[in-house]
């Protein structure tokens, strides 16, 4: 069987792919395919075949009501095809959706407040001193050399910045050992147990081992994770639920142009746009 088709009503008989008779080729599908990842070759074709009947039928439907491209151009200086256009401007002069009220965002919020949970925030410094445990003489001084600078800096905190700049094996020496704000998976999950058990002000008492060699942590400040007020988390939801009222009003939207049209060829189940993926 052709790959112009993806469904036949007899054997031998091929029925291709179009719109209110307008023919999506072969060619065309074949290049849209490769925007579609799928396990089998025969899925990304059978989606890109209903990517590009949807296209067309808001296509049509756009010049049925006698829109006309106008192109826009982004911050990067890239001009939208006429198509694209097109597209755009017949979902945004058919699609409407309601503004989310107090009511739906405090709701949605109740519902799902573990998912606006945010972990603990650190603001660190280190000094490094790398070693290889493959290495078991250079990987003692290393050790050693830790328990020293410690000592030292017990005595003199204030050096740790002069101390990181003339003796850490990180990148960060030259910002005097500080590693900005650090979020929970940002740094090796011992780095990250040493600063949960310090406090703000605090040098390690002892060397911090991890893959990377020996650190020294000074912890500058904590900020304790939590879920947020209402008020705070409430523009992040305000946002979430119109992009989900928008999604399914052009699913809706494409449905119904679905529904008005002669598609043959591709049998669209429950059509859904790439445009809302």
């Amino acid at each position: 069987m052709s790959r112009t088709s993806l469904i036949s009503n007899s054997p031998g008989k091929v029925i291709p792919v179009s719109v209110n008779g307008v023919e999506i080729s072969a060619e065309s599908i074949a290049t849209e395919a490769q925007n579609h990842d799928a396990d089998r070759p025969e899925k990304a074709w059978a989606a890109a075949a209903e990517a590009l009947v949807i296209r067309e039928a808001l296509l049509q439907k756009a010049r049925s009501i006698g829109l006309v491209a106008q192109p826009q151009t982004d911050e990067a200086g890239r001009r939208e095809t006429d198509e694209d256009a097109l597209v755009r401007q017949i979902l945004d002069a058919q699609v409407t959706t309601p503004e989310p009220d107090e009511a739906s965002c405090r709701r949605y919020f109740e519902n799902n407040k573990k998912r606006f949970l945010t972990s603990d925030l650190y603001e660190a410094a280190h000094i490094l001193l790398q070693a290889d445990k493959r290495d078991a003489l250079a990987y003692s001084r290393a050790r050693r050399e830790a328990v020293v600078l410690i000592e030292a800096l017990q005595e003199k905190a204030g050096q740790f910045e002069r101390m990181a700049r003339e003796r850490s094996d990180c990148a960060s020496a030259n910002e005097g050992g500080r590693l900005g704000q650090l979020s929970v998976g940002q740094t090796t999950p011992l780095f990250e147990a040493a600063l949960r058990e310090m406090k703000p002000g605090e040098i390690s008492k002892k060397p911090v081992e991890t893959p990377y060699g020996f650190h020294i942590i000074r912890l500058d400040e904590k900020i304790d994770g939590g879920i947020p007020e209402f008020e705070a988390a409430r523009p992040l939801i305000e946002e979430f639920l119109r992009d989900a009222s928008w999604r399914r009003a052009v699913s809706q939207f494409i449905s119904l142009i679905i529904g008005e049209a002669n598609v043959t060829g591709v049998e669209l189940k429950g059509a859904t746009s790439p445009l809302v993926q």
